[in-house]
């Protein structure tokens, strides 16, 4: 059985972590198949958001620490160079939701991290566990968590270990709606038709600016801002929302 589903509901498409027997654990395997899966919707012109999710139950508990820790040494580490997949993740430029249901628990967490937007179920649980198993988290919890919720939450919760809720994840904007349980997935969904609605280019530079905004001075984001901005004149869709938006109809965008 795959570990990874992918249903396509053009415009949108949905990838769906699948070893629920260990609520998602995060194997090499199943890493593996989200990035090729992740990577070839990227690809594809016809879809214009993903949405990642689980189940009701867990989104991803963590590494799948059996295998990849009982038996590891710093060189196996090196050679495995597991990180690097979240890297090949954040490159994707199609916008990607993480649809958090249950537990987003250490790489989970950091999985849903790398994503662009994270929505979570009332039942959604966050942490970055690693201190218990005496490490740190190495996917990139101590900077995207850190970038997200500021340095003295961050250092708080990856001290302690400790899982936060839903709401709480909210509150600390972690997460930028809770819904549902029942409908948390129907909800992403909607969520990523209306970015799927809007122009792919312009949703493409915001994307990008935001992301340089957390990983760069101001300088730099502002100049690239300014620089995207102006070049988003010379496309298709700026011509359709403006001719759209005076016309008072609905913009038609085609991503050119």
């Amino acid at each position: 059985m795959s570990a990874v589903v992918v249903t396509r509901e053009p415009p949108i498409a949905v990838v769906r972590l699948n070893r629920p027997e260990v609520l998602n654990a995060l194997s090499e395997e199943l890493m593996d198949e989200l990035v090729s899966a992740l990577e070839a919707l990227g690809d594809d012109g016809g879809i214009r958001c993903i949405v990642v999710t689980g189940n009701e139950k867990a989104f991803a508990a963590g590494a799948d620490i059996k295998t990849a820790f009982v038996e590891a040494t710093p060189v196996t580490m090196l050679e495995r160079d597991l990180t690097t997949r979240w890297e090949r993740i954040r490159r994707i430029r199609t916008p990607i939701i993480a649809a958090v249901s249950g537990y987003a628990l250490g790489g989970g967490c950091e999985l849903a991290m790398v994503c662009d937007i994270i929505v979570a179920s009332e039942s959604a649980q966050f942490g970055q566990p690693e201190v218990n198993l005496g490490i740190i988290p190495g996917a990139g919890g101590t900077q995207r968590l850190t970038r997200t919720v500021g340095k003295y939450v961050a250092m708080e919760l990856i001290l302690t270990g400790r899982r936060i809720k839903a709401d709480e994840a909210k509150a600390i904007g972690l997460v930028a709606h809770v819904y549902p349980q029942s409908t948390y997935l129907d909800d992403a969904k909607a969520l990523a038709r209306t970015i799927a609605e809007k122009p792919p280019i312009a949703v493409r530079l915001a994307t990008e600016a935001i992301d340089l905004a957390l990983n760069s001075g101001l300088d730099a984001g502002l100049e690239f801002e300014r620089k995207a901005f102006y070049l988003l004149f010379a496309t298709e869709d700026k011509k359709e929302g403006v001719d759209a938006f005076v016309n008072k109809r609905k913009p038609v965008f085609k991503g050119r």
